[in-house]
């Protein structure tokens, strides 16, 4: 039942804005930027409209986030207007996208027409034609490998979701997790040797880290309050942001939209989590990697609905 209550949410991810739209209620969306040295916030832009899961250029020069199924980029010093990236036929993009380490291209998580569950595509950064990398679906990409020769990416292959990777070229896809129920949000360390996740295979959601080939699988939250997703490692391979919800706001393998969240900060090495950001949010906030590249700011998403 946990895997089915899953997919179905993993599904609004495609609709969000009009599931909102239909409910009658308006999405009003914060993209802000948050400074670990000082602690200061700030909001870059807002828009009348949902948008999801800021990725920042390697250059420093770009956030880049989906809304209303493509994908956009904005100056984070600078914000005017945001612009479009054109990706031709994949026009319904979800939140599960990633820039490659040297900036030439973008991994998008794409709902195909035919059956509008998620497929994985890789994209130059200016734009252009989506290659497909991931012929089976649902898959739900959340990392590149710095030297940009790997995928990885959550996915359901036996009615259980699991953390994979795949040469960016194409070949066979190697499941690295086999826990029941959920593993997700699996991500790169900066210097490729280990994976990041969230697993539920403790009961709560938690933060695990594993050798780039599934390997050691390791805790590296042990949380009885709250469910932890979607780890994030700064550039310089420091720190780790996530995202939580409290615990009994939803179920553990849930990773809802409106809610009340926290951003918290750990060392990766491991150790004691703190909470830096508490808002209004989940689900779009800060699905993939947004840290700057100095690893002193990292951008998410603040919500409000009227």
């Amino acid at each position: 039942m946990k895997r089915r209550v899953y997919y179905i949410v993993a599904l609004l991810v495609f609709c969000s804005m009009v599931t909102a739209q239909q409910n009658g209620r308006r999405v009003i969306s914060f993209l802000e930027i948050y400074d670990v040295n000082t602690g200061a916030h700030k909001v870059l832009r807002s828009f009348d409209r949902l948008v999801e899961a800021p990725n920042w250029s390697p250059d420093g020069q770009w956030l880049v986030y989906n809304s209303g199924g493509r994908l956009y980029r904005i100056s984070p010093d600078n914000p005017g207007e945001p612009v479009e990236i054109p990706t031709d036929f994949a026009t319904n993009c979800n939140n599960d996208h990633i820039i490659s380490a040297d900036g030439k291209f973008i991994g998008i998580s794409h709902g195909t027409a035919e059956d509008r569950r998620s497929r994985i595509y890789v994209v130059p950064f200016e734009g252009g034609v989506p290659r497909l990398v991931t012929p089976m679906s649902p898959s739900y990409l959340h990392g590149i490998s710095p030297d940009g020769k790997f995928l990885t990416y959550c996915a359901d292959r036996n009615g259980n979701y699991d953390v994979y990777a795949l040469p960016v070229v194409g070949g066979v896809e190697k499941r690295l997790t086999e826990a029941e129920d959920l593993d997700d949000g699996p991500e790169y360390s900066p210097d490729g040797r280990h994976i990041w996740f969230n697993s539920v295979r403790t009961g709560l959601m938690q933060v695990w880290r594993m050798k780039a080939d599934g390997s050691e699988q390791t805790q590296m939250t042990f949380d009885e309050t709250r469910n932890s997703w979607f780890p994030h490692v700064s550039p310089d391979g420091k720190s780790v942001v996530f995202i939580a919800y409290k615990k009994g706001d939803l179920a553990p393998n849930q990773h809802l939209a409106n809610k009340n969240v926290e951003l918290r900060l750990m060392p990766a090495e491991g150790g004691e989590a703190r909470t830096i950001v508490e808002l209004f949010g989940g689900q779009g906030t800060i699905n993939v990697n947004s840290w700057a590249p100095d690893s002193k700011r990292f951008a998410y998403v603040n919500y409000k609905i009227e």
